[in-house]
């Protein structure tokens, strides 16, 4: 199977430009895929101590198993075909162009995973020729990888809309996870900033990796050797703050991608401003990123907590609370439900009280079999009574008298400072590391 003509076959050619000047230009143009967080940190082995770190293309993510990995994220190739209107790496931009070939990034990863700088790689690459020649380039990639140099580390790769499916499938029995970006929350909005791609193009390799992963597990429980198809399941990621999509629109989005094409996560990139267009916004007006926040516990609210989106949002409410997290907001909202009774209260009513996480629900269930808890119980299962306060008692009694009251509530709630993802005085910010689900039981939400 082969995509290539005499133009794209150069590719395969000695360029200009060393491995090195490659992954600085490739690595920097990956930064604006949010499924991995950047290290930032470059630090030598003194020859005494353990360990090192590497800045460049370096992220720190963490596996369905718990453990903390480091990743070489790159690029394939920042050359695009496509001209999305958001993208550093459209067409029409004047920057450095560097495409990797599939032996490059074999010798890399190799490299830096002998140097213990990474436990795998995250690679995925402007449209370059045409979706199917880059697909190639991909599995080619992990191919090498896999059969060649006997690589079994982590591997998380993109799957190009518009690829031949036969390639999508041959990558994903290669891979650990895939995802397909939605790139927009709706048609409309992709039909505008980026006019190569459609709703159809995107959600057509969705489906068939979603089948793929269906069919991968009936096929391991029926012969034990079966190989894996993205075993680590497949994720997706959408801009938001580049047009008008209410929150309410983004997270009806999200809960149907979760419902429908069995999603293990959706990652939401607040707008960042860096090309000048008439269609996007002016920098100053970029997505602010507590926003991005409030999707994000939104998001965790769907998949731990049982909440529906309507339950949070409606057209006449369609935007969250900047102010409040969205399970206090919705709280408030339902006063009328509140205080329950933490030695009755069964556990999905214990999921919707503010200050009690998955965890903690878990062992308030378990331990009151036993004894009747009080708030020093509470304090020591992890619940953060600082919040929690408002809305429970124990054995029918409140923790402080307490007004059950919208406007007090919200008040004493708003003097607790809530834990960001940037620092307050600096306005400075860390992007959060929401790569897979090792934290859902971390805290309380």
């Amino acid at each position: 199977m082969q995509y290539t003509d005499n133009t794209s076959m150069e590719l395969y050619m000695p360029q200009s430009k060393s491995t090195m000047e490659k992954l600085a230009i490739l690595t920097d143009a990956a930064k604006y895929d949010v499924a991995c967080t950047s290290s930032g940190v470059e630090r030598k082995g003194n020859g005494r101590d353990m360990g090192n770190c590497a800045k460049v293309g370096i992220c720190h993510s963490f596996s369905a198993d718990g453990r903390c990995i480091s990743l070489l994220k790159i690029l394939m190739s920042n050359e695009c075909v496509y001209d999305c209107k958001y993208c550093i790496n459209r067409r029409s931009n004047d920057i450095e162009r560097a495409t990797f070939t599939p032996d490059e990034i074999c010798e890399l990863t190799m490299n830096f995973y002998r140097r213990n700088y990474i436990e795998g790689l995250f690679l995925s690459s402007g449209i370059v020729n045409n979706p199917s020649y880059t697909m190639e380039l991909i599995y080619t990639t992990l191919y090498k990888l896999r059969n060649i140099h006997r690589f079994r580390g982590y591997i998380h790769v993109k799957g190009i809309p518009g690829a031949d499916p036969l390639l999508i499938r041959q990558t994903g029995y290669l891979a650990d996870r895939m995802s397909v970006n939605l790139e927009l929350p709706t048609a409309k909005s992709l039909e505008r900033l980026a006019p190569n791609k459609t709703r159809k193009t995107i959600l057509t390799p969705m489906r068939q990796i979603q089948n793929g992963i269906t069919q991968g597990q009936n096929e391991i429980a029926l012969y034990k050797n079966a190989p894996s198809f993205v075993p680590a399941g497949q994720s997706t990621q959408m801009i938001i703050g580049a047009t008008p999509e209410s929150d309410y629109q983004i997270m009806s989005v999200a809960e149907g991608l979760y419902d429908k094409f069995g999603m293990k996560r959706v990652f939401y990139s607040a707008y960042v401003g860096i090309n000048d267009d008439k269609e996007l916004p002016a920098p100053q007006n970029a997505a602010p990123l507590l926003r991005e926040h409030r999707l994000y516990q939104a998001d965790w609210l769907l998949r731990f907590y049982r909440f529906r989106v309507d339950e949070l949002l409606n057209e006449n409410h369609p935007n969250f609370n900047i102010l409040l997290d969205p399970k206090c907001d919705w709280a408030l909202q339902h006063l009328d439900k509140f205080p329950v009774e933490i030695n009755k209260a069964d556990y999905s009513m214990l999921l919707r009280v503010p200050g009690i996480g998955v965890k903690s629900a878990q062992r308030i269930c378990k331990a009151r079999r036993s004894a009747v808890l009080d708030f020093d119980s509470l304090k020591k299962m992890g619940v953060v009574l600082k919040r929690a306060l408002y809305f429970i008692t124990c054995s029918g009694r409140m923790m402080y008298n307490t007004k059950i009251d919208e406007d007090y509530i919200t008040r004493n709630l708003l003097a607790v400072h809530e834990k960001l993802p940037f620092d307050r005085d600096r306005v400075t910010y860390r992007q959060l590391s929401l790569y897979d689900d090792v934290y859902a039981d971390a805290g309380a939400v």
